[in-house]
Protein backbone atom coordinates (compact mmCIF):
# COMPACT_ATOMS: atom_id res chain seq x y z
CA UNK A 1 0.00 0.00 0.00
CA UNK A 2 1.39 3.11 -0.70
CA UNK A 3 0.90 6.18 1.23
CA UNK A 4 1.53 9.08 -1.38
CA UNK A 5 -1.17 11.65 -2.11
CA UNK A 6 -2.71 9.82 -4.97
CA UNK A 7 -3.53 6.31 -3.46
CA UNK A 8 -4.82 7.88 -0.24
CA UNK A 9 -7.01 10.65 -2.54
CA UNK A 10 -8.65 7.61 -4.65
CA UNK A 11 -9.80 5.96 -0.65
CA UNK A 12 -10.39 9.28 1.45
CA UNK A 13 -12.32 10.99 -1.61
CA UNK A 14 -15.00 8.67 -2.46
CA UNK A 15 -15.51 8.77 1.30
CA UNK A 16 -16.11 12.11 2.11
CA UNK A 17 -18.57 12.03 -1.34
CA UNK A 18 -20.42 9.09 -0.11
CA UNK A 19 -20.66 10.45 3.52
CA UNK A 20 -22.07 13.96 2.05
CA UNK A 21 -24.64 12.06 -0.41
CA UNK A 22 -26.14 10.05 2.94
CA UNK A 23 -26.16 13.49 5.07
CA UNK A 24 -28.16 14.93 2.19
CA UNK A 25 -30.70 11.98 2.38
CA UNK A 26 -31.29 11.98 6.10
CA UNK A 27 -31.44 16.42 6.27
CA UNK A 28 -33.15 17.21 3.16
CA UNK A 29 -36.15 15.03 3.93
CA UNK A 30 -36.19 16.22 7.45
CA UNK A 31 -36.55 20.38 6.27
CA UNK A 32 -38.39 20.54 2.89
CA UNK A 33 -40.98 18.27 3.62
CA UNK A 34 -44.23 19.38 5.89
CA UNK A 35 -46.53 17.09 7.43
CA UNK A 36 -49.07 16.06 5.74
CA UNK A 37 -53.01 15.19 7.11
CA UNK A 38 -56.56 14.39 5.49
CA UNK A 39 -59.85 15.44 6.72
CA UNK A 40 -62.54 13.39 5.04
CA UNK A 41 -66.16 15.27 4.78
CA UNK A 42 -68.34 12.59 5.59
CA UNK A 43 -72.16 12.02 5.92
CA UNK A 44 -71.59 9.80 8.78
CA UNK A 45 -68.97 9.06 11.16
CA UNK A 46 -67.78 5.63 12.45
CA UNK A 47 -69.04 7.56 15.96
CA UNK A 48 -72.46 7.83 14.70
CA UNK A 49 -71.97 11.86 14.30
CA UNK A 50 -73.86 12.75 10.80
CA UNK A 51 -72.74 15.59 8.13
CA UNK A 52 -69.09 15.75 9.96
CA UNK A 53 -66.06 15.95 9.38
CA UNK A 54 -63.68 13.28 10.13
CA UNK A 55 -61.22 15.24 12.30
CA UNK A 56 -63.07 17.34 14.70
CA UNK A 57 -59.13 19.23 15.59
CA UNK A 58 -57.14 19.34 13.57
CA UNK A 59 -53.76 20.33 15.36
CA UNK A 60 -50.53 21.01 12.98
CA UNK A 61 -47.27 22.77 12.46
CA UNK A 62 -46.77 25.74 10.58
CA UNK A 63 -46.33 25.15 7.04
CA UNK A 64 -48.23 21.82 7.04
CA UNK A 65 -51.05 20.66 4.60
CA UNK A 66 -54.28 19.39 5.26
CA UNK A 67 -56.26 18.05 2.45
CA UNK A 68 -59.80 18.18 3.00
CA UNK A 69 -61.48 15.55 0.94
CA UNK A 70 -65.20 15.10 0.46
CA UNK A 71 -66.05 11.08 0.76
CA UNK A 72 -69.89 11.87 -0.64
CA UNK A 73 -71.42 14.19 -2.39
CA UNK A 74 -72.80 17.93 -1.05
CA UNK A 75 -69.73 19.10 0.84
CA UNK A 76 -67.04 21.64 1.30
CA UNK A 77 -64.62 23.50 3.45
CA UNK A 78 -65.94 27.43 4.15
CA UNK A 79 -63.19 29.25 6.78
CA UNK A 80 -65.02 31.38 8.46
CA UNK A 81 -62.49 32.94 11.44
CA UNK A 82 -58.69 32.67 11.03
CA UNK A 83 -55.64 34.47 13.11
CA UNK A 84 -54.83 37.92 11.67
CA UNK A 85 -52.60 37.85 8.22
CA UNK A 86 -53.76 34.38 6.96
CA UNK A 87 -54.24 33.84 3.76
CA UNK A 88 -55.95 30.92 2.43
CA UNK A 89 -58.78 30.36 0.40
CA UNK A 90 -62.10 31.02 2.10
CA UNK A 91 -64.37 28.30 0.96
CA UNK A 92 -64.00 25.66 -1.94
CA UNK A 93 -66.58 24.58 -4.42
CA UNK A 94 -68.87 21.58 -3.63
CA UNK A 95 -67.97 18.15 -3.99
CA UNK A 96 -64.01 19.10 -4.95
CA UNK A 97 -61.00 18.27 -3.45
CA UNK A 98 -58.86 21.06 -1.58
CA UNK A 99 -55.47 20.89 -0.52
CA UNK A 100 -54.02 23.81 1.67
CA UNK A 101 -50.90 24.82 3.74
CA UNK A 102 -50.98 26.48 6.98
CA UNK A 103 -48.10 29.34 7.00
CA UNK A 104 -50.29 31.88 9.85
CA UNK A 105 -50.49 30.21 13.21
CA UNK A 106 -53.16 30.48 15.27
CA UNK A 107 -57.06 28.84 15.42
CA UNK A 108 -58.60 28.35 11.92
CA UNK A 109 -62.74 28.10 12.10
CA UNK A 110 -64.48 26.19 9.17
CA UNK A 111 -67.58 24.67 8.37
CA UNK A 112 -70.00 22.99 5.59
CA UNK A 113 -71.54 25.62 4.10
CA UNK A 114 -74.80 23.69 3.03
CA UNK A 115 -74.48 21.51 6.58
CA UNK A 116 -73.42 24.40 8.67
CA UNK A 117 -76.59 24.37 10.81
CA UNK A 118 -75.89 19.96 11.25
CA UNK A 119 -72.91 20.42 13.45
CA UNK A 120 -70.51 20.11 10.38
CA UNK A 121 -67.69 22.18 11.69
CA UNK A 122 -64.26 22.12 13.10
CA UNK A 123 -60.69 24.07 13.64
CA UNK A 124 -57.27 23.94 12.81
CA UNK A 125 -54.93 25.08 15.73
CA UNK A 126 -51.60 25.69 14.08
CA UNK A 127 -48.56 26.40 15.51
CA UNK A 128 -50.01 25.48 19.10
CA UNK A 129 -50.98 29.37 19.03
CA UNK A 130 -54.10 29.82 20.42
CA UNK A 131 -53.75 33.51 20.93
CA UNK A 132 -56.76 34.77 18.16
CA UNK A 133 -59.65 32.69 20.50
CA UNK A 134 -61.08 35.46 21.86
CA UNK A 135 -61.49 36.33 18.33
CA UNK A 136 -63.29 32.65 17.24
CA UNK A 137 -65.45 32.52 20.19
CA UNK A 138 -67.36 35.92 18.82
CA UNK A 139 -67.80 33.96 15.71
CA UNK A 140 -71.59 33.28 14.75
CA UNK A 141 -72.05 29.26 14.26
CA UNK A 142 -76.11 28.24 13.64
CA UNK A 143 -78.34 25.19 14.52
CA UNK A 144 -76.62 22.12 15.86
CA UNK A 145 -73.53 24.01 15.10
CA UNK A 146 -73.72 26.12 18.24
CA UNK A 147 -73.71 23.24 20.81
CA UNK A 148 -70.57 21.32 18.66
CA UNK A 149 -69.02 24.86 18.57
CA UNK A 150 -69.14 25.17 22.82
CA UNK A 151 -68.15 21.59 23.65
CA UNK A 152 -64.77 21.86 20.80
CA UNK A 153 -63.98 25.97 21.86
CA UNK A 154 -63.80 24.19 25.91
CA UNK A 155 -61.38 21.35 24.06
CA UNK A 156 -59.03 24.07 22.59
Amino acid sequence: MKLNGNTMGAIIYPAIFFAMIVSLFIILPMTAKAEDMTIDMLNKRDDGAKMAYSVDIARIDVGDTITFAPKTKGHNVHFLVGPDGWDIPKKSKQNKEVVLTFDTPGVYLYQCTPHASMGMIGFVVVGEDTSNLDAIKKAKVRGKSKKIFKKLIKEL
